[in-house]
């Protein structure tokens, strides 16, 4: 989603920066500067680098909540039945731009399962959001490794505006157009 995103506001002539995990898919335009990452904790670093000169962030990447706490430097052999891997919670990349939001129009994405309209509810307060674009897992054609997504808008208000299925570009354009209407 987050490369159509980028595809879609170079074509209209944005200056884009897209910052990648990890991916086998390759930007077509070559305005959109690539900014490729591999860690949860280099994410967070390059979109703090670049947002207090963005007018608009869409943050639309699953980045990982969790990271393994002690990193081996050598293979683990194999000595026991059972083998614990303890877990830190990795940095909120999106609570942290929320609060240093000075006029950044910021818009996130939630993949709910469950109270999916008031978890994404929760998480534009929580993260001072101006747009969330929320995902279910229960709608057929949506999320990850679909040319497709199904989605619903939830502004700061609160007001909630459900989507058709439609291609990854077509949404792209759609969330694109409510930033369009911002600043309009």
């Amino acid at each position: 989603m987050g490369y159509d995103i980028a595809q879609s506001a170079a074509n209209l002539g944005a200056s884009v920066i897209l910052v990648s995990g990890p991916s086998h898919l390759k930007m077509e335009n070559n305005l959109v500067k690539v900014v490729r990452v591999v860690s949860a904790q280099e994410m967070y670093d390059a979109c703090h680098q670049y947002y207090k000169n963005t007018d608009v962030m869409i943050a639309a990447a699953a980045v990982a909540d969790y990271k393994p706490k002690n990193v081996a430097q050598q293979k683990i052999k194999k000595s026991a039945d059972d083998f614990v891997i303890e877990l830190e919670k990795t940095k909120d990349i999106l609570l942290s731009l929320g609060e240093i939001k000075e006029n950044q129009f910021l818009i996130g994405f939630a993949l709910e399962t469950e109270n999916e309209i008031e978890n994404a509810k929760l998480k534009i307060q929580k993260k001072n959001l101006d747009l969330i674009v929320l995902n279910s897992l229960q709608d057929e054609g949506a999320g990850f490794a679909q040319s497709t997504n199904k989605i619903t808008f939830i502004d700061k208000h609160f007001k909630v505006e459900p989507m058709e299925l439609k291609s990854k570009e077509a949404v792209a354009n759609d969330i694109l157009n409510k930033v369009i209407a911002h600043y309009a």
